[in-house]
């Protein structure tokens, strides 16, 4: 059976943390936590569930915060998780089911991520992440927001599912404050960054603005 590290990086998470760790402390082999900054119970209430707690400066990257949580793994597999995730009752069984049965020439096993539920708590919106990465592949996140792992080397899809649960909103202009540092700081979007900020531009409505960017990005060869 394979062993697996969860690494999560987290700020200011004291109303979800526990139930997070609650949710997936049984299927995994090791927890790493990366705290960036947090002013709340976060930290304490991670070190009743692990010693290995990091402090990172953050840097307005969370591409470079999840790879430092990588870096310090040392189990066959790694699990990412955010702190308002959590694995259902039913997924926690189909989880063990994998951890069991998985095959260790997979490098990277695809599950659902159910963001968004309807009134009787069944999933209304959901899509594909990548979530269980094998160790000596050196997976690397990519993009300072928005951040993703490339897909490649041996694929397995699984009907596994992480469920977001989200209690407090995160503030609607944090990631168009990075996408504009970036830029003013003469960072050159790539065809991704350039959609993602066009959506937070809407989000943000700023509807023109937004407009333009997603032009931008449908014309280039590569978007």
């Amino acid at each position: 059976m394979i062993s697996i590290s969860l690494c999560m990086i987290v700020k200011d998470e004291e109303l979800v943390i526990g139930r997070c760790l609650d949710s997936v402390k049984d299927l995994v082999d090791e927890i790493i936590i990366v705290d960036t900054g947090s002013t709340d119970k976060t930290k304490d209430i991670a070190m009743m569930y692990t010693d290995n707690l990091y402090d990172f400066e953050w840097i307005n990257d969370f591409s470079a915060a999840r790879n430092f949580s990588f870096s310090k793994a040392r189990k066959d597999y790694i699990l990412w998780l955010d702190a308002d995730d959590i694995l259902l009752n039913e997924d926690k069984i189909k989880f063990q089911q994998l951890k069991e049965t998985l095959d260790n020439k997979v490098d990277m096993v695809i599950m659902k991520y159910n963001v968004t539920f309807d009134k009787n708590n069944k999933p209304s919106f959901s899509y594909n992440r990548e979530r269980l990465l094998k160790r000596t592949m050196g997976y690397l996140w990519c993009g300072q927001v928005h951040e993703a792992i490339a897909h490649s080397g041996n694929i397995l899809y699984s009907d596994v599912a992480i469920s977001h649960k989200k209690i407090k909103a995160t503030p609607l202009d944090r990631n168009l404050k990075i996408y504009e540092t970036m830029i003013l700081n003469g960072k050159k979007l790539d065809p991704r960054e350039e959609f993602y900020y066009a959506r937070e531009l809407m989000d943000n409505n700023r509807l023109d603005d937004a407009i333009e960017k997603f032009t931008l990005f449908i014309d280039s060869p590569e978007g």
